[in-house]
């Protein structure tokens, strides 16, 4: 991103703990999916960062569940616009099993209940991040990306 004056060598830029604590601290989250004919959809959730995954729940016959049944790529932001982190990856639904125990006592102790509805767990592939001021945007844009499997 040349014209915002986004630096081409890693230096100086925010770290992944800046964007990890905006993810785990955010109590309300945007999640956009997409259709099969590839019509956007934005909607908040709550979730939980824990462990490099992202938890969040929805109805059954939602729009975002229906939307993941067919096309499981979605990006998650944070709530904080001026200082947001906003993940690429991909969403798998998940039961109530050991492997996402530890997401749920997270979500109950964030909100004081496990999640109803269906659950899903996304798997970043890239994030960014930056800090929206003039002061420090040119500086701070970030982009981490996750290896492929």
């Amino acid at each position: 991103m040349a014209e915002y004056g986004v630096p081409v060598t890693p230096e100086g830029l925010l770290p992944w703990s800046w964007a990890a604590e905006r993810l785990a601290l955010s109590r309300n989250y945007w999640v956009s999916t997409a259709d099969a004919r590839g019509v956007p959809h934005a909607a908040p959730v709550w979730g939980v960062w824990l462990d490099g995954t992202f938890l969040f729940d929805t109805g059954l016959d939602s729009r975002k569940a229906r939307n993941l049944a067919g096309q499981p790529r979605v990006v998650v932001t944070t709530e904080q616009a001026s200082e947001p982190v906003i993940l690429h990856g991909l969403a798998e639904p998940v039961g109530e099993d050991g492997a996402i125990e530890a997401h749920l006592a997270a979500y109950e102790a964030k909100y004081g209940s496990r999640p109803p509805g269906t659950r899903f767990l996304v798997r970043p592939v890239v994030a960014f991040g930056f800090i929206e001021d003039p002061a420090h945007f040119g500086a701070s844009a970030t982009r981490w990306e996750w290896p492929r499997a």
